[in-house]
């Protein structure tokens, strides 16, 4: 039972109370009414509760309890059977108001059926009085079928009776279940508990003319309060032949209808909408209780609705001010008035909203101190949101500096009895928004078009303009109050997420950020601001295109290492769909599409299972560190890749990406469409920014939209960071004059074999002898790499292919076409990519093959004969043959030629499969700027890839700690 240390020791009649009320849900059939008793028991320590003592009070024989009841709920709600025969009766449907009545007493009937344990007279006697309630109502029906009349009055008066059933049979249910209970309260005093069923009608009194929905008489409500217990204890003295007075024996405890008042002249009424959970905060501040628990369906107050954002938790702690906010725009757990009374009284009375369903679990507590503090990310305690609203946009020149527009303007739509939300004015007073429901934006843009019809007609007022449907986003925290930054992290979010912002609004609390948008972008938008604020993960939807090695590496590494991304990053990859290549017209995609913290991902398992490709084996495979295999929900669908990025894409999720780990045209094709779309791509396919001007146009056009990141580091050089070097140099004032070196691995492989620098063996040696282990000669990529031992050029090649560095068919290569189209990428960083294409570098370099249509296998020997001489040739001159590139920026010459280098020239030592970039700029002309290391290794690739989505992501929530970290087997976080 919950305690408030700085609550006082006594309140009503001297005696420490506690208000708990249950919701339709909880009382919806008997089940759930032997659940309501339990936890009524548990609160007054009748049933030990070992799971969570400390939900227990030591004091517990002390309290006083009142236990607010609502009508039964479930499909359909006892309450909205009642209005409904009354609308029916109006209709003069007899036969519907007879099927109604019937299923109401046919609910209450099979509640009390399967409630065996009361007395069997004791529920004869309730069906008795239920069954006499009906008759009532029929007769009032039938007044009301008369004079085709529903009378709010009457209205009122019939769905109130479900809350009086509800609570006789929970009232009657704790009776029965105290009389076969031998309570035993300090020392061994016997102690009998009591429950009194009370209507609330004979307390609770409302002013009707007060206000709209009525004012409680806190005054006449006392009295009658007094009047009550003094009738209820002396009855309970009565039964049990106790003398009258205070008797330690008895300890009486109410069982209260909710919903149900009456006005100042003694006539039935209700409190409204969440009348139950406004009756319960009523009877809490007249009974001055310690406290008030409302029980629902749900764990407590959510930072988020959980239908939406499916990471949102239970705030354990939310002050008042925070719950009004979060009520009022659209957090279904307590209405705002309910907290009314609860914050008037003295002391201040704390809320607690709890689970009927899930009773060991705390909840949240409403009151004066929050979770929340001024660090930002911390300051926001949750998001809610108001849906099927519109924004009217009064617009006009005339309005500047003319007083009293405002004042027609609201007074015009407060005489319409138009709700207004949210209000935004420009400075300039140019234009004035406001937000109300859509079911009146109408009724509002005609009522100021008439009001203002002259300023129209002049033209003063030159634009009446209604947006719908829109969603009002608010975030809510007492710590954003004077904390810097927190708006411009909002709207940052929202704007990564590509949601444009109609209308903003702030007080000057900083309680309350509210921004309109569109309803159908309300969903990403509430998903993008609570990750943000780091409420949850930030989920990103994740598509592979390309299940050769580098896609098999990338998913392994998504799949082993899913848990460190969220712990360091902030973010959930999420992979939703993968596609072994162009050709294949079957998606592995999720059948569980939702996100959140148990979000389903797609792993190498699942992928193996539909797709028959066993990824689990290998050297690189056997060194990932997975989680504990557990199939998840995955499924083949038909689509290929023109329906793929439909898998991958929702409007829900803010950030979707695309993985391109193929070398297809046909893939790189769909880059530019893509990035319309919104998706984010990262390619290490080159083949769209080398391919034609048209494809090349598209993705530079996608790209300045900024609708999407297209992340192209690896399509050059692989893992090393080539281009973002470049882009540093050009960022930071630097003129590139010339680029050049080595960036086909299969040619720096070859020329490495067949024509070795001296002093390979002795570099090795030192370097292992002086890094305590750090350095490794991987002697796997060549068998002949120990002895350096020249081979001839046709052997280099078979290795090549061998080892996965070439293709089975070696002409792409000797033909320079894949250092072209990396050449293609540099251009485009260079602003040189117009006045180039593939073709146009291959013709002005020089080729070991002329003709591309020649088959290797006839130009084989011919090539060894050409190479052994060239090699011989360049060995007299202290020189080897090397495949090298260039980049002439200021004579704009873009070529590939194969050169001879002295023997101890970088290009020369450069190892076998490694990479050599050098940046000659302004600032480095004497000693380039050089970028040197493997590229090729599946693992390395697919760690690159990996690498640039979090360089991208951390831009836009942030990250804690880790870093990318590579092996030669695989990829980690460390």
């Amino acid at each position: 039972m919950h305690r408030t240390k700085d609550h006082h020791d006594g309140g009503f009649q001297g005696k420490l109370w506690q208000v708990h009320k249950f919701g339709g849900t909880s009382v919806q059939n008997a089940e759930c009414f032997l659940q309501v008793a339990s936890i009524v028991e548990e609160q007054l320590g009748l049933i030990d509760n070992t799971e969570n003592p400390e939900m227990s009070s030591s004091c517990s024989f002390c309290c006083y309890l009142a236990v607010v009841v609502s009508a039964m709920g479930g499909k359909p709600k006892v309450t909205d059977l009642l209005l409904e025969s009354v609308t029916a009766a109006s209709l003069r449907d007899e036969q519907r108001v007879q099927q109604v009545l019937d299923l109401i007493l046919s609910k209450h009937d099979d509640c009390l059926d399967a409630l065996e344990i009361i007395q069997k007279d004791s529920r004869l006697e309730l069906k008795r009085r239920i069954r006499k309630d009906i008759d009532d109502i029929r007769d009032i029906l039938k007044t009301v079928s008369l004079m085709k009349w529903k009378a709010e009055r009457i209205s009122e008066l019939v769905s109130g009776y479900g809350e009086t059933w509800s609570a006789q049979i929970l009232n009657e249910l704790l009776m029965e279940r105290s009389r076969q209970r031998k309570d035993v309260g300090g020392g061994n005093a016997f102690l009998q508990h009591c429950f009194r069923y009370i209507d609330a009608r004979r307390v609770i009194t409302i002013d009707e003319d007060a206000i709209e929905n009525g004012a409680v008489c806190w005054d006449i409500s006392r009295e009658k309060l007094k009047q009550v217990y003094q009738e209820e204890y002396a009855q309970v003295c009565d039964l049990y032949g106790l003398e009258k007075g205070e008797n330690s024996q008895i300890q009486m405890h109410f069982v209260i209808t909710g919903y149900v008042a009456s006005n100042t002249d003694g006539v039935a009424t209700t409190l409204q909408r969440d009348g139950s959970d406004y009756s319960a905060s009523i009877m809490g501040r007249l009974l001055q209780s310690t406290n008030i628990t409302i029980w629902t369906d749900v764990d407590g107050v959510l930072s988020a609705d959980p239908r939406r954002v499916p990471d949102s938790y239970v705030l354990p702690e939310v002050s008042f001010n925070e719950a009004m906010e979060l009520a009022y725009f659209g957090a279904k757990v307590i209405h705002p008035k309910t907290m009314q009374p609860a914050i008037m009284g003295e002391p201040q009375i704390p809320i607690y909203i709890r689970n009927t369903f899930n009773s060991k679990f705390r909840g949240s507590r409403i009151f004066t101190s929050s979770t929340t503090h001024t660090d930002r990310d911390r300051c926001v305690c949750g998001f809610s949101s108001i849906e099927k609203m519109a924004i009217v946009n009064v617009e006009g020149s005339g309005m500047v500096g003319v007083k009293g527009v405002a004042r027609r303007l609201f007074g015009t739509l407060e005489s319409m009895g138009i709700n207004v939300v949210l209000i935004s004015q420009a400075s300039s007073e140019h234009s004035i928004t406001f937000a109300t429901t859509m079911a009146q934006a109408q009724s509002a843009k005609l009522a100021i078009e008439e009001e203002f019809h002259k300023e129209i007609k002049q033209n003063h007022i030159s634009n009446i303009d209604v947006v719908a449907p829109c969603s009002i986003i608010a975030a809510v925290g007492d710590g954003m109050h004077l904390t810097t930054g927190v708006a411009g992290r909002f709207f940052s979010a929202l704007g990564d997420a590509k949601i444009n912002i109609l209308a903003i609004s702030q007080g000057s609390s900083e309680r309350n950020i509210s921004a309109v948008v569109l309803e159908s972008e309300s969903t990403r938008a509430l998903r993008a601001i609570h990750a943000a604020f780091r409420l949850s993960h930030t989920n990103v939807r994740v598509g592979i295109v390309g299940m050769s090695e580098v896609g098999e590496s990338l998913l392994k590494l998504l799949d082993g290492q899913r848990q460190k991304l969220k712990s360091a990053f902030e973010i959930d990859l999420q992979v939703c769909a993968v596609l072994k290549n162009s050709k294949t017209s079957e998606i592995v995609v999720l059948e569980n599409q939702l996100g959140g913290v148990d979000a389903d991902s797609i792993t190498v398992v699942e992928y193996s299972h539909h797709m028959g490709d066993s990824l689990l084996l290998g050297a690189s495979a056997s060194s990932v560190k997975f989680e504990e295999p557990s199939m998840v929900g995955t499924k083949l669908v038909n689509g290929g890749l023109e329906q793929f990025s439909h898998q991958v894409f929702s409007e829900d999720c803010a950030h979707t990406i695309i993985f391109d780990c193929t070398g297809d045209v046909q893939v790189s094709a769909k880059h530019a469409e893509w990035l319309g779309s919104g998706i984010h791509v990262v390619t290490a396919n080159n083949t769209g920014l080398s391919g034609s001007k048209a494809l090349r146009d598209a993705i530079k056009k996608a790209e300045i939209s900024k609708k999407a990141h297209y992340l192209r580091e690896v399509a050059v050089g692989g893992g090393l960071p080539i281009l973002s070097t470049l882009r540093d140099l050009l960022s930071s004032g630097d003129h590139i004059r010339r680029i050049d070196g080595i960036l086909s691995v299969s040619m720096s492989y070859i020329m490495h074999r067949i024509a070795p620098p001296p002093g390979g063996i002795e570099c090795s040696t030192y370097d292992e002898s002086i890094t305590m282990g750090a350095y490794r000669h991987d002697k796997s990529m060549s068998p002949s790499v120990g002895r350096l031992q020249p081979c001839t050029f046709s052997q280099a090649v078979r290795e090549a292919i061998g080892m996965g560095l070439m293709e089975e068919d070696p002409m792409k290569d000797l033909s320079n076409e894949y250092t072209a189209r990396c050449l293609m990428v540099l251009a485009r960083e260079l602003g040189m990519d117009d006045e180039y294409d593939v073709s146009k570098i291959q013709s002005q370099s020089s080729c070991l093959v002329s003709k591309l249509e020649d088959k290797y296998s006839d130009i084989e020997a011919d090539l060894d004969v050409m190479m052994k001489k060239r090699v011989t040739a360049a060995a007299a001159k202290g020189c080897v043959p090397r495949h090298v590139f260039s980049v002439d920026v200021k004579r704009g010459l873009v070529s590939i030629n194969l050169v001879d280098v002295p023997s101890n020239h970088i290009f020369a030592t450069t190892a076998p499969s490694c990479e050599c970039v050098r940046f000659f700029t302004e600032r480095h002309k004497t000693y380039p700027l050089i970028v040197q290391g493997p590229s090729a290794g599946a693992d390395s690739t697919a760690s690159a890839l990996l690498a640039e989505v979090l360089n991208m992501m951390k831009n836009k929530v942030g990250s804690k700690s880790g870093n990318i970290s590579r092996s030669t087997s695989t990829s980690f976080l460390a």
